[in-house]
Protein backbone atom coordinates (compact mmCIF):
# COMPACT_ATOMS: atom_id res chain seq x y z
CA UNK A 1 0.00 0.00 0.00
CA UNK A 2 1.44 3.38 -0.91
CA UNK A 3 2.31 5.78 1.91
CA UNK A 4 -0.42 8.25 2.79
CA UNK A 5 -1.52 10.01 5.97
CA UNK A 6 -4.02 8.52 8.40
CA UNK A 7 -7.53 9.05 7.07
CA UNK A 8 -11.06 8.33 8.28
CA UNK A 9 -14.06 8.22 5.95
CA UNK A 10 -17.66 9.14 6.56
CA UNK A 11 -19.18 7.17 3.68
CA UNK A 12 -22.40 9.20 3.96
CA UNK A 13 -20.44 12.14 2.48
CA UNK A 14 -18.90 10.26 -0.47
CA UNK A 15 -20.68 10.90 -3.77
CA UNK A 16 -22.40 7.94 -5.46
CA UNK A 17 -21.98 7.20 -9.15
CA UNK A 18 -24.36 4.84 -10.95
CA UNK A 19 -23.15 2.06 -13.25
CA UNK A 20 -25.65 0.11 -15.32
CA UNK A 21 -25.31 -3.67 -15.47
CA UNK A 22 -26.72 -6.07 -18.03
CA UNK A 23 -29.67 -5.87 -15.65
CA UNK A 24 -29.99 -3.62 -12.61
CA UNK A 25 -27.43 -1.08 -11.49
CA UNK A 26 -24.51 -0.59 -9.14
CA UNK A 27 -24.06 2.53 -6.99
CA UNK A 28 -20.35 3.13 -6.32
CA UNK A 29 -18.77 5.34 -3.68
CA UNK A 30 -15.07 5.53 -4.51
CA UNK A 31 -11.89 6.74 -2.82
CA UNK A 32 -8.40 6.50 -4.32
CA UNK A 33 -5.21 6.55 -2.28
CA UNK A 34 -2.22 6.38 -4.61
CA UNK A 35 -2.68 3.13 -6.54
CA UNK A 36 -5.31 1.69 -4.18
CA UNK A 37 -9.02 2.07 -5.00
CA UNK A 38 -11.53 1.56 -2.18
CA UNK A 39 -15.23 1.32 -2.99
CA UNK A 40 -18.46 0.85 -1.15
CA UNK A 41 -20.83 -0.64 -3.73
CA UNK A 42 -24.54 -1.37 -3.62
CA UNK A 43 -26.04 -3.67 -6.25
CA UNK A 44 -29.76 -3.32 -6.90
CA UNK A 45 -32.04 -6.35 -6.82
CA UNK A 46 -31.66 -8.29 -10.07
CA UNK A 47 -28.19 -6.88 -10.84
CA UNK A 48 -26.02 -8.78 -13.33
CA UNK A 49 -22.63 -7.35 -14.37
CA UNK A 50 -22.40 -6.41 -18.04
CA UNK A 51 -18.86 -7.78 -18.43
CA UNK A 52 -16.40 -10.45 -17.32
CA UNK A 53 -13.85 -8.86 -14.99
CA UNK A 54 -10.21 -9.97 -14.87
CA UNK A 55 -9.16 -7.36 -12.29
CA UNK A 56 -8.08 -8.52 -8.84
CA UNK A 57 -10.15 -7.56 -5.79
CA UNK A 58 -10.69 -8.19 -2.13
CA UNK A 59 -14.46 -8.04 -1.55
CA UNK A 60 -16.28 -8.04 1.78
CA UNK A 61 -20.04 -8.58 1.63
CA UNK A 62 -21.62 -6.18 4.12
CA UNK A 63 -25.30 -7.01 3.51
CA UNK A 64 -27.30 -9.42 1.37
CA UNK A 65 -25.87 -12.06 -0.96
CA UNK A 66 -23.77 -11.82 -4.10
CA UNK A 67 -23.32 -14.63 -6.61
CA UNK A 68 -19.97 -14.74 -8.41
CA UNK A 69 -19.66 -16.82 -11.55
CA UNK A 70 -16.20 -17.71 -12.87
CA UNK A 71 -15.68 -18.03 -16.61
CA UNK A 72 -14.91 -21.74 -16.14
CA UNK A 73 -18.47 -22.28 -14.85
CA UNK A 74 -17.88 -22.43 -11.10
CA UNK A 75 -20.26 -20.36 -8.98
CA UNK A 76 -19.72 -18.98 -5.46
CA UNK A 77 -22.16 -17.24 -3.11
CA UNK A 78 -20.86 -14.53 -0.84
CA UNK A 79 -23.06 -13.82 2.20
CA UNK A 80 -22.83 -10.97 4.71
CA UNK A 81 -19.55 -11.25 6.63
CA UNK A 82 -17.77 -13.29 3.92
CA UNK A 83 -14.92 -12.21 1.63
CA UNK A 84 -13.37 -13.35 -1.58
CA UNK A 85 -9.93 -12.59 -2.93
CA UNK A 86 -8.73 -12.94 -6.52
CA UNK A 87 -5.60 -11.64 -8.23
CA UNK A 88 -5.26 -9.67 -11.44
CA UNK A 89 -5.69 -11.86 -14.54
CA UNK A 90 -6.18 -14.94 -12.34
CA UNK A 91 -9.78 -15.96 -13.02
CA UNK A 92 -12.33 -13.90 -14.93
CA UNK A 93 -15.52 -13.41 -12.93
CA UNK A 94 -18.84 -11.58 -12.97
CA UNK A 95 -21.26 -10.78 -10.21
CA UNK A 96 -25.00 -10.88 -9.77
CA UNK A 97 -27.52 -10.66 -6.97
CA UNK A 98 -31.15 -11.64 -6.73
CA UNK A 99 -32.22 -9.35 -3.88
CA UNK A 100 -29.45 -6.74 -3.81
CA UNK A 101 -26.30 -6.48 -1.70
CA UNK A 102 -23.76 -4.06 -0.24
CA UNK A 103 -20.04 -4.64 -0.69
CA UNK A 104 -16.72 -3.14 0.40
CA UNK A 105 -14.07 -3.59 -2.31
CA UNK A 106 -10.32 -2.93 -2.29
CA UNK A 107 -8.25 -3.19 -5.47
CA UNK A 108 -5.24 -1.75 -7.21
CA UNK A 109 -6.21 1.08 -9.56
CA UNK A 110 -5.86 0.85 -13.30
CA UNK A 111 -3.41 3.75 -13.01
CA UNK A 112 -0.75 1.94 -10.99
CA UNK A 113 2.64 1.33 -12.56
CA UNK A 114 2.59 -2.30 -11.38
CA UNK A 115 -0.79 -2.90 -13.03
CA UNK A 116 0.41 -1.54 -16.38
CA UNK A 117 3.65 -3.58 -16.17
CA UNK A 118 1.65 -6.74 -15.33
CA UNK A 119 -0.85 -5.96 -18.09
CA UNK A 120 1.77 -5.49 -20.82
CA UNK A 121 3.67 -8.60 -19.66
CA UNK A 122 0.37 -10.53 -19.78
CA UNK A 123 -0.17 -9.57 -23.44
Amino acid sequence: MPPHPFHTTDWATVEKTLHTGETGEAAWQTLIFGDIRIRKVEYSAGYLADHWCSKGHVILCLEGEMRTELQDGRVFTLKAGMTYQVGDNAEAHRSSTENGCKLFIVAQTLFSKKYFCDYWNFL
